[in-house]
């Protein structure tokens, strides 16, 4: 089946709905009433934007004319057909006498065409999507007729329903050349329009069928009626998923949105605005930078190798070359690369297709509700139902077993993870042994490529532990006695973490890591990475996007979003694998990695160095003489203090200077910076306190040739002058 999760964006009390329209780049809703009433919704941020009050029943955005077009209440439906990118003829459909005329817009809406043939009232007329000359129309009896512009008689007529036909629509993704009927028999009818046959036919509403809708991106369709629900159909098995009831009686109208998972519907109550399954774009890319996408069916592939560096810039649309690599078998809902890249994997309709990378050979395939890659690529395991977890080895089943605690959802990496009502059990892949189960409800898994740190993500959070394999091998090796959550010790924060970490409160939307860096983007569509405790902003993004990759050769990181647009960023490899090294106290690889990063990016380093407690390496690194000289004074570095504060000749550094060389006793250096600063009343302080005559003497002269009367009184007064 179809995972759809299906999600209320919207709900908008009114009186009856007879239209609803959605707009197809803007987040806009028009809804018409019975009542004559207009309303516009901003269904994102879900206020009311326009209420107009005018004697229509049907309303359609125009938007390459920036208008909204209403229609009087005899006018039963409204079609528009598009030549050339402009509008050429609005049809219209006058139920008191059964005709359906032709408006030609450019001709000062002159009726140029009447097409005669339907023997009652016409419900509703559809253009057909892929021939602009030919549309359909639904009548009361009982009949479907198609129809070609410049002939007044019907091409052919569809007959099957046995009461009258409210509603149509014509099938606009693939090939298939059907047409979709609802009629007052609570039947809705698949029809094969080449062939004049009927395909399909739907049971399942209680009451007449209203509205129907191929949906424009999802493989469903969708049926509405006088019992109030809305049905979910998979348009390639005809099986029910779904069965939707709001509770405000009747349905009226059905629209989906172009290029989105939106769907509006109207009701005798109101409308509202419900998004269909996922979110996330169906995208993959392996190391070398191959991004596989699905359009529909369709198999899509572009390599950013291809992609002029000069060309790139932050947060900017690519412009890729798009190979069509051919169709697949089963709608897709997700593609993922196998870790080596060699291997796709399709998943959807509840089957899962294993792929080769290159050519898009079918490997193997078979049944399961989720599919993960392990960590070495020859390994992968599928859930079946909430019970059974199967692991493959070279494509073949290796074994299967039914965890204690049941399966809701399933985790590659180096190790299985298998997700429960009571937590988060972790397994081994080859064995399918326990090894450490967590109270936790995660929503992703991210393994590091060492194996040694995993990232956890919840609805709320995220955690970053430390996994200890020796640990596991060793309990394994002396066969300890295993707890009832597994090894333990083995999973958990690890020393260095534990300090500066515990529970980072970011929501985690895609996640990738780069040594010991976690990169990943957050439900406020920031772009971070996570290291050692700290949070770096990579970027802001106006938008929400999915982490694709990283190409270390780059130094860039790759995006995308759900119009399938990939986007990139710089992001130095040198800086991250020098943080990683801090992060392992591996300081000999630090200093050969530091060379390689620019010297804008230093004091950033220098930084991190600071916050992780390396302050000494810091003031080695650091490019940034204000923070070079605060590190020099936390180190108690007397005279690489000095040195910047010549530099520098700023009164201030040369107080905080003169109070160090104070504390360190170092009187000579502490008159200096006191001299620098002009600061008579330290010097009055430091001579008097260290019993320096001469020092007092000197103060005396220069306090009084500087004006400081109250010093140099204070001075000779001592000195009985």
């Amino acid at each position: 089946p179809l995972r759809l999760d299906i999600k209320r964006r919207l709900t908008a009390r009114s009186d009856r709905v007879k239209s609803a329209d959605l707009h197809p780049t803007e987040p806009w809703m028009v809804v018409s009433l019975y009542s004559g009433t207009v309303v516009v919704w901003n269904h994102e941020t879900q206020v009311l934007y326009a209420l107009l009050f005018s004697p229509t029943c049907h309303s359609s955005w125009m938007p390459f004319l920036s208008l909204v077009v209403f229609f009087c209440c005899d006018v039963a439906l409204l079609s528009v057909n598009q030549t050339e990118g402009k509008l050429r003829f609005l049809c219209s459909v006058f139920s008191d006498d059964m005709l359906i005329k032709l408006w030609d817009w450019d001709r000062k809406w002159l009726c140029s065409q009447v097409f005669e043939g339907h023997t009652h009232y016409v419900m509703q007329i559809v253009i057909n999507p892929r021939d602009n000359n030919q549309f359909a129309s639904a009548s009361l009896d009982r009949t479907i007729k198609v129809w070609q512009l410049g002939s007044k008689a019907p091409n052919f007529t569809l007959e099957g329903h046995e009461k009258g036909v409210n509603c149509i629509d014509y099938y606009s993704g693939g090939d298939k050349p059907y047409l979709i009927s609802g009629a007052d028999d609570r039947l809705v009818k698949i029809w094969d329009y080449q062939n004049k046959t009927c395909v399909q036919t739907l049971e399942g509403h209680a009451q007449n069928v209203t509205c129907v809708s191929f949906h424009p991106e999802l493989p469903v369709i969708l049926t509405g009626g006088e019992d109030g629900t809305v049905r979910v159909w998979h348009s390639n098995t005809y099986r029910l998923e779904n069965t939707l009831n709001y509770g405000m009686e009747r349905v009226w109208c059905i629209c989906g949105q172009p290029g989105s998972n939106s769907v509006a519907i109207g009701y005798d109550e109101g409308s509202i605005i419900i998004k269909l399954g996922r979110v996330e774009p169906v995208m993959s890319m392996d190391s070398s930078g191959k991004v596989i996408w699905a359009r529909h069916s369709e198999v899509q592939q572009a390599n950013l190798k291809a992609v002029v560096e000069t060309e790139i810039k932050d947060g900017e649309k690519l412009l890729l070359s798009v190979k069509d690599m051919g169709s697949c078998e089963i709608y897709p809902q997700t593609i993922q690369h196998s870790p080596n890249g060699r291997f796709v994997v399709v998943c959807g309709d509840g089957e899962y297709i294993i792929y080769t990378a290159m050519a898009l050979r079918n490997k193997s395939f078979g049944s399961a509700q989720e599919f993960i890659w392990a960590h070495d690529s020859s390994q992968y395991a599928i859930r079946e139902g909430n019970s059974v977890v199967k692991i493959f080895k070279n494509f073949k089943e290796k074994k299967a077993f039914k965890p204690d605690f049941g399966v809701e959802g399933i985790f590659g990496g180096l190790l299985l993870g298998v997700r429960s009502n009571s937590g988060l059990a972790f397994y081994d892949w080859d064995n399918s042994e326990l090894i450490r189960r967590i109270e936790i409800q995660p929503k992703h898994v991210f393994w590091s490529d060492s194996g040694e740190l995993v990232c956890i993500a919840t609805d709320e959070s995220f955690f970053v532990l430390h996994y200890l394999p020796e640990r596991v091998s060793a309990a394994q090796e002396s066969k300890e006695e295993m707890t009832e959550d597994g090894i333990e010790n083995c999973v958990g924060f690890s020393d260095h973490l534990s300090i500066v970490l515990g529970e980072v409160q970011e929501v985690v939307k895609t996640g990738l890591w780069v040594g010991d860096c976690f990169i990943y983007t957050n439900s406020v569509n920031r772009l971070n990475y996570y290291v050692g405790g700290e949070i770096i902003t990579i970027a802001h993004m106006d938008r929400m996007m999915y982490l694709l990759g990283y190409i270390p050769k780059d130094d860039r990181l790759y995006l995308g979003d759900k119009e399938l647009n990939i986007i990139s960023y710089s992001l130095l490899l040198s800086v991250l694998e020098y943080q990683t090294a801090v992060m392992r106290k591996d300081f000999s690889t630090a200093d050969k990695v530091l060379p390689a990063i620019p010297k804008e990016q230093q004091t950033r380093v220098a930084h991190f160095l600071e916050k992780q407690g390396f302050r000494q390496q810091a003031l080695a690194v650091s490019t940034d003489p204000e923070h070079k000289f605060e590190l020099a004074l936390q180190l108690g570095e007397l005279k690489t203090a000095y040195q910047l504060a010549l530099k520098a000749e700023s009164e201030q550094k040369w107080k905080q200077l003169a109070e160090l060389a104070t504390t360190k006793c170092q009187f000579s250096l502490a008159q200096e910076c006191l001299h620098q600063a002009q600061d008579y009343g330290g010097l009055l302080l430091l001579a008097t306190t260290s019993g320096n005559t001469d020092m007092v003497g000197q103060l005396a002269e220069g306090a009084e040739r500087d004006g400081k009367t109250n010093v140099a009184f204070l001075t000779y007064f001592m000195q009985g002058r």
